[in-house]
């Protein structure tokens, strides 16, 4: 039985995949700071389900890219309840979780999250006969880039991701833009992301950052004007 965990961007999710099958899982789209809302939604969920933590085989959280804050937040909880319950951990892509919400769609899944300065955190996956198969690593991309990228590619291409509306917009609506419940991270796409993959102890569980974040730009940016007003 697998706990996913998922608060890599604006809304916040968790479930319970047993052998495939999903048990339970809760979701919010509220902008309600995950630190208030996510153990509370995980222990009801274990609650209702009448699942105990001890019956748990590992805990799967999303560790980025996605806003700096949410993810120590859930990694943070995925630690503690691992720890406590003394239970491996999986790490996953919260990009590859949006795109196991289109296991039974067929073409590419071009999943955008809105990393601000005219940029996306974005990954390409295909979606074929209920398997998904990564086509890139993550990465941060220029809207103008993968304009380019996904105007060589010759499959059905839909958009998925907290960024999908803005991509969609700014690729000239070429591409289908997928429903509204569709294009965030879920508790159930992390289990299903994650059932193959490799355990790592809930130490080895870290932020996968694709920038830096702006606390520390702004404090390099701050010794490098410094270091130039010596030199002058």
């Amino acid at each position: 039985m697998i706990l996913g965990i998922d608060s890599s961007a604006i809304s916040a999710g968790c479930a319970l995949v047993s052998e495939n099958k999903l048990v339970a899982e809760q979701f919010l789209n509220t902008r309600h700071t995950h630190s208030e809302t996510l153990l509370p939604m995980i222990s009801g969920m274990l609650k209702n389900a009448r699942v105990a933590l001890s019956e748990v085989d590992k805990i799967a959280v999303t560790a980025g890219p996605g806003s700096f804050t949410g993810l120590r937040i859930g990694i943070s909880t995925a630690k503690g309840l691992a720890n406590a319950a003394h239970k491996p951990c999986t790490a996953v892509s919260s990009l590859e979780a949006v795109a196991y919400n289109f296991v039974f769609t067929s073409g590419i899944i071009c999943v955008c999250m809105d990393a601000r300065r005219s940029q996306f955190y974005n990954a390409l996956f295909r979606s074929e006969n209920g398997v998904i198969t990564r086509l890139c690593d993550d990465r941060a991309i220029s809207a103008e880039d993968l304009s380019a990228e996904l105007a060589r590619l010759s499959e059905n291409i839909i958009l998925a991701g907290d960024g999908a509306e803005l991509a969609h917009k700014l690729t000239e609506e070429k591409y289908t833009l997928s429903p509204p419940q569709m294009r965030y991270p879920r508790g159930s796409g992390v289990c299903y992301a994650t059932i193959n993959a490799p355990c790592i102890s809930p130490d080895a569980l870290m932020p996968r950052y694709l920038r830096i974040p702006q606390a520390e730009r702004e404090r390099l940016a701050k010794n490098n004007s410094e270091v130039n007003e010596q030199k002058g």
